[in-house]
């Protein structure tokens, strides 16, 4: 019999479950940490009794939602977990979701967003009859270290970089130098400092594995921010150059900078996420570099209409 209620934070254990065996499907191998899931539950834009569901089959738990605000007018993202011998429980999910977002979307013609594995434990063709489509492809990248080769690279002539790891003034320059580079982004939302750091649970950062990139007589010109949280591998979350300073290898040297810092942290393997639409030819940067896909991810979006 399937039961549907909200999550709760005490839920996170049994969701981190669910998202591994969905991992073991789809990539071959768990890679939800348990900090992540309660960092979700955490959200601070999410109302979990609201906003959130749990499915259960006969006591099982079988799929997972949520929502939640995206920052800009109109738009709203989601989650949406579920294994692949119950549809149905997946469909009633998708569904409630679905009019939750017109909710928060209020008066405002906008979208609801799903990131979803290439090859996904949901059957797309309930998206599909639904209205909704795929509108960009993004590659999840991984490259192996080895701490006699990934040693520190050489700099661009009069590059330097130095950490945030205590001034509060370079966490704040990072995070505006990573809302100048990534403005021009697909799907990118300009959030204050204090929002963006709840937004992705940056309140924990250890930002010593944080750099900003200087040049002399041009000041800040890029930034790299990765994580050294993930059970799996290391992680680069963000690698950002300023406009006007791309095409000088300040891309390349943050990003052989961190493959040399995480190899000599003992990690031997580091990851991360590219739009491979990406203008500023980032995924060739990286394949150029020894990245190479660990999987693949949709964006889905419906399109969100004012209610009557």
């Amino acid at each position: 019999m399937l039961t549907v209620r909200p999550a709760g934070p005490g839920d996170a254990g049994d969701i981190c479950a669910l998202l591994n065996a969905i991992d073991t499907i789809e990539i071959g191998r768990p890679e939800t940490d348990l900090h992540e899931v309660e960092a979700d539950l955490g959200h601070p834009d999410v109302d979990l009794a609201t906003d959130s569901w749990l499915a259960h089959d006969g006591g099982e738990l079988v799929a997972y939602g949520m929502v939640w605000p995206a920052g800009a007018p109109g738009r709203v993202e989601c989650d949406h977990y579920v294994l692949p011998d119950h549809q149905a429980a997946g469909l009633r999910l998708l569904e409630l979701m679905e009019a939750r977002a017109q909710v928060m979307a209020g008066g405002t013609p906008g979208s609801l967003r799903l990131q979803l594995n290439v090859q996904p434990t949901l059957d797309t063709g309930l998206l599909a009859g639904h209205g909704w489509q795929v509108v960009r492809r993004y590659q999840v990248l991984v490259r192996g270290l080895d701490p006699a080769a990934d040693l520190p690279p050489e700099p661009p002539a009069g590059l330097t970089l130095r950490h945030c790891g205590t001034d509060e003034a370079d966490r704040r320059r990072a995070h505006a130098l990573i809302e100048d580079s990534f403005a021009e982004h697909f799907g990118h939302v300009h959030r204050d400092y204090e929002v963006w750091l709840d937004h992705y649970s940056f309140r924990s950062l250890d930002w010593s594995l944080v750099w900003i990139a200087s040049l002399p007589g041009e000041g800040d010109v890029g930034v790299v921010l990765t994580r050294d949280d993930r059970t799996s591998m290391a992680w680069l979350s963000h690698i950002g150059v300023v406009k006007g300073f791309r095409g000088r290898g300040i891309g390349g040297h943050l990003l052989r900078h961190g493959f040399a810092v995480y190899a000599g942290r003992g990690r031997d393997t580091v990851g991360l996420g590219v739009d491979t639409l990406n203008a500023t030819g980032a995924l060739a940067l990286y394949e150029a570099h020894g990245m190479r896909t660990h999987y693949g991810v949709n964006t889905w979006e419906l399109p969100l209409h004012p209610q009557e």
